[in-house]
C-alpha cells in the first residue's frame, strides 16, 4: 500500500507492502523507485514486511532543492523516525540505495539493525576516457503530452524499459518519467560516491551481494570490502551491476538466506 509524509513541505511517497513479519528497509537505486522491490517483498512472503521509499527525485516523491548524500540519509531516517518501527531494522540498499544505506548505517546505528549492500562500492569507479556514461541524461525527456510520444523520446532502448512505469501528470497536462533526469544529474553532482571509512564505521550484521561482472564494483575492492569489516557475508552472482534485475532469483536467495540469520 502507498503512504505518504512530509519532510519541510516535501512529499515522501514510500511502499509498504504489510504483512506480519519483521519489517525492512529497502532503499532503490537511481533511475528507479520503491516499487521495484515488489518481487523482492513477494519472495520474502510473510516473514518480512518491506518498506521500499521513492526516494527524493523518484517515483511518486517530491523534488528537492538539494541532492547531498546527507539529503538522502535524513529522508531515510525520517521515514523509520515516522514509522515507529519499535527498534532499529535491517536496511538494504541497491547501487544508489546502497550507498544511502552504508551511511546511514554509520551516522545512525540506533535505527539500523543489519546491512544489506547490494553492489554499492566505497570508491569511485574509474571511468573511461572521453563522455560521462550518464550524459545521456541531459537531453532525456522527463514529461511529453503523450505517453506514446514519451515511450517514443526515450529511444528504442530506454523507451520499452520504462514504458510500464510511466505515469500521468497531475494535471492531466501529460506523462512522466518515474524519476527526473535533472535530479539524477544532481545527485551524481553532490552526492558523489562513498569512502571505505564510512563502510567500515558501522558494526552491525552486514552483506555485500556482488555482480562478478559488475563495471560498478571491482572484485578486488568487493573483497577488501568484506576482509576489513568484521561481520560481513559475501554473496557473489553471475551478473553486472544491475544484479537484482539480471539474477532476481539469486538476489531473493541471498537476501532471505542472510535475514534468516539475523
Amino acid at each position: 500500500m502507498r503512504h505518504e509524509m512530509k519532510i519541510d513541505d516535501r512529499t515522501l511517497s514510500y511502499l509498504d507492502f504489510g504483512g506480519p513479519g519483521r519489517p525492512l528497509l529497502a532503499l532503490h537505486g537511481g533511475l528507479s523507485e520503491g516499487a521495484a522491490y515488489a518481487p523482492l517483498a513477494a519472495a520474502l512472503g510473510a516473514e518480512w514486511r518491506v518498506i521500499a521509499p521513492d526516494q527524493r527525485g523518484h517515483g511518486d516523491s517530491g523534488l528537492a532543492s538539494e541532492y547531498s548524500r546527507e539529503g538522502f540519509v535524513a529522508d531515510a531516517a525520517a521515514l523509520l523516525e515516522h514509522l515507529d518501527l519499535g527498534g532499529p531494522v535491517p536496511v538494504l540498499g541497491f547501487s544508489l540505495g546502497g550507498l544511502n544505506a552504508l551511511h546511514l548505517a554509520a551516522a545512525r546505528p540506533d535505527l539500523v539493525s543489519a546491512l544489506i549492500n547490494v553492489d554499492a562500492p566505497v570508491d569511485s569507479p574509474d571511468q573511461p576516457e572521453g563522455p560521462s556514461p550518464w550524459d545521456f541524461l541531459h537531453d532525456l525527456p522527463y514529461t511529453a503530452p503523450t505517453r506514446e510520444e514519451l515511450v517514443s523520446g526515450l529511444g528504442p532502448k530506454l523507451g520499452p524499459a520504462y514504458a510500464e512505469a510511466l505515469r500521468p501528470l497531475p494535471d492531466g497536462s501529460g506523462w512522466r518519467l518515474p524519476f527526473d533526469p535533472q535530479a539524477v544529474l544532481a545527485t551524481l553532482a553532490a552526492a558523489g560516491w562513498s569512502r571505505m571509512d564510512v563502510w567500515l564505521a558501522s558494526s552491525c550484521p552486514a552483506l555485500l551481494i556482488h555482480g562478478l561482472r559488475s563495471e560498478v564494483l571491482p572484485q578486488e575492492q568487493a573483497d577488501e570490502m568484506v576482509a576489513r569489516r568484521p561481520g560481513t557475508a559475501y554473496a557473489a552472482l553471475d551478473t553486472e551491476h544491475f544484479v537484482p534485475f539480471q539474477d532476481p532469483e539469486g538476489f531473493e536467495a541471498a537476501v532471505k538466506k542472510f535475514l534468516a540469520t539475523l
